[in-house]
Formats: structure tokens, sequence, C-alpha cells
């Protein structure tokens, strides 16, 4: 009989939540090569694909707090990376778009995460991978 430890650590949930944990620190620790942090990396990805959008919109798209996307919205646009504008459509409301500086970080930030899960997957084959990548797809798109 298993010990009420090994039981839970050979839980699918357990694993998982233990490779996701790692997976998140590879690539965070890659993005800090550019100083940046997951959340940074999010809001760049959503404003190139919805920008320009309106701030408060790009925080209900990601779920977000609009306290915690004004600090990285702060960041990243004191580093060149998004531009907060009024909105043309609704002058009350700033639309954030993405810098050409931004679109080339965002380059850099998805080779990074790449290479990281590319290293969190290293001890498999690339069949196991697909195989993985596949069972993960079908079990996130049940839920």
């Amino acid at each position: 009989m298993k010990s009420a430890l090994a039981h839970i650590q050979s839980l699918p949930s357990w694993l998982v939540g233990r490779v996701a944990d790692r997976g998140r620190s590879l690539v965070a620790e890659a993005l800090a090569a550019e100083g940046l942090r997951l959340g940074h990396q999010a809001v760049l990805a959503a404003t190139a694909e919805y920008g320009p959008v309106a701030q408060a919109d790009l925080g209900r798209r990601l779920g977000i707090d609009p306290k915690d996307l004004v600090g990285l919205l702060n960041h990243l646009e004191a580093a060149g990376l998004v531009l907060r504008a009024p909105n043309p459509a609704d002058r009350r409301k700033n639309a954030v778009t993405l810098t050409p500086a931004g679109a080339s970080t965002l380059t850099r930030c998805a080779s990074l995460a790449e290479t990281a899960n590319a290293d969190l997957l290293a001890p498999l084959t690339p069949a196991e991978r697909t195989t993985l990548m596949a069972l993960l797809t079908r079990v996130h798109e049940a839920s």
C-alpha cells in the first residue's frame, strides 16, 4: 500500500502541477534576460493581437486586475514597448499599441520561451513530445 505522500505524488494533477511550475520557472528565467516577466509577455502578445486595444478591454481579455495591468503597462511604456494614447473612438479611455521595439521584443520573448520549453521537454524524444502535446491538448480542450 502506498503512503499518503506517495499517493498524492502519483496523482496526475500533482505531476502536471509540478511540471507546470518548472515550465513557468524556466520561461520566467528566460524572459528575465529581456527585463520582463510572464505578465509583460502576455500583455505584449495580446496588444499585438488585438491592438490598438482599450486598456480596460486588454485587462478583461487577459484576466488581469486593472491595478496590476497599470503596473505592467507602466513598465512596458517606460521601456518603449507599448504606447498608451487616448482612444480615438472614446477619448475617456486609453488605447494601447505595440511599438516596433515591442514587436521585436515579443519575437525575442517567443524564441526564449520556445527554448525554455525545449529544455523542459529535453528528457523526451521528439515522438514523445508530440504525444505529450496531443494528450495535454485533449485534456485541456475537454475542460
